[in-house]
């Protein structure tokens, strides 16, 4: 019994590896001249494969459950060992894991070599362009000719990074077969904002929270090191809420992001701390006031808006004045217009509707012997290793589920 893994990134070498270890004759088809690609630039070249807080909050879908339900099969202790008995010791910096050598690409090393021990032949430079499911079995068209198998799992990624070999056409062979796909959107992505003035702000970093507003309600929030740019904001914290941003935007709504960089006070005991501030040095003028507080190009643009005299004393300040600089520090608010493009994206939000699929066994409800994995379904996770940790899920169910029914 044949098993074709048509994709040959993370998912679809895991799906491989564990069709194979089922005694499975498996191959792997990759258009791209080499699998794993995309592994090697994850965690900025470290590759930080799963992480130790796991919780549903971290995974994204239209289908509530589904994401959740594939990780209780497949635990992020069941991703640590299943690379330690590869050969690829953990490192754990705060839960975020990583190979302990800080190379992706032994990770990457370590599944080529597992891939060869199991005899998965892989078929590199190689495009699938249609898939033929027959009551025999499967006829896989490619550029290079037809392949047949007994059972195929579909491991074709997203639309996110497309250098890497992700351009999409996994949802077009998903769609060819009777699958619904929930828009595909850039994820944990940078986000374009209306406001001319970031031009000045560009390469400002600033520990703060980013509140998404839409329709003047909190759709998501996220604190951390945020980074402006000449054309908006990036950094972890917006990474984590762009999902948001390009849901509502993609459905005509308009998005505000609220920064706050003073997260840890209140209004209140933000207004006494600059009360106690000006108290200590009341002949600083406006313009020095928050030096050693902020970053001076973040600090004169406040003061630009504020409208108060650059020479004022501060200790001439009307409690409105204070007023308006602790609004604009707690409550900074600039319009999203845009996120960056699919090639600026880590992950898609979008893809084949898991309510198609059977969520025990990953088999496509309308085409039996058809698998799908990985960054294809409509699940993204949050950035610190929970989208690899759901391809190593995934990709274990559906390896194991097609080699049992072959």
């Amino acid at each position: 019994m044949k098993i074709a893994v048509i994709g040959g990134g993370a998912s679809g070498m895991m799906a491989a590896v564990a069709a194979a270890s089922e005694g499975a004759d498996v191959f792997i088809v990759e258009q791209k001249e080499r699998i794993g690609k995309k592994l090697l630039s994850t965690g900025n070249g470290r590759c930080n494969f799963t992480n130790l807080r796991q919780e549903p909050v971290f995974y994204h879908s239209e289908n509530t459950q589904f994401p959740w339900h594939i990780i209780e099969k497949f635990h992020a202790q069941d991703a640590i060992s299943f690379f330690l008995q590869l050969g690829v010791y953990s490192r754990n910096k705060d839960g975020y894991l990583y190979p302990h050598s800080n190379q992706a690409s032994a990770v990457l090393d370590a599944f080529r070599m597992e891939l060869e021990r199991l005899h998965v032949e892989i078929k590199t430079q190689t495009k699938c362009l249609e898939i033929l499911p027959s009551k025999k079995n499967f006829c896989i068209r490619t550029d290079k000719g037809n392949l047949y198998a007994d059972r195929v799992i579909l491991a074709a990624g997203s639309k996110a990074a497309p250098f890497t070999g992700s351009d999409g056409s996994g949802y077009t062979l998903a769609k060819q077969l009777g699958h619904r796909i929930v828009p595909v959107l850039p994820a944990l992505v940078q986000l374009h904002c209306k406001e001319t003035f970031f031009k000045s702000l560009a390469g400002i970093r600033a520990e703060g929270k980013v509140s998404l507003y839409v329709k003047d309600v909190c759709i998501a929030q996220e604190t951390g090191e945020i980074q402006l740019t000449n054309y908006g904001i990036s950094g972890i914290p917006v990474f984590q809420v762009s999902r948001y941003a390009s849901n509502a935007l993609y459905h005509g709504q308009e998005v505000k992001a609220v920064l706050n960089f003073m997260p840890a006070f209140s209004e209140d005991t933000f207004t006494a701390f600059l009360t106690a501030r000006i108290q200590a040095r009341p002949e600083k003028t406006t313009e020095e006031f928050f030096i050693g507080l902020f970053h001076k190009n973040l600090a004169q643009l406040w003061v630009k808006l504020s409208g108060v005299p650059r020479t004022k004393k501060v200790k001439d300040w009307t409690k409105r004045e204070l007023a308006v600089f602790v609004r604009l520090i707690l409550h900074f608010t600039v319009t999203v217009t845009k996120t960056n493009g699919f090639e600026h994206a880590q992950v898609c939000a979008g893809g084949v509707d898991t309510r198609e699929i059977d969520a025990d066994t990953l088999e496509s409800l309308y085409v039996p012997g058809l698998y799908f994995t990985g960054e294809l379904l409509d699940v993204d996770g949050a950035t610190g290793g929970y989208n690899l940790q759901f391809c190593w899920a995934c990709g274990q169910i559906a390896g194991k589920e097609a080699a049992k029914s072959a």
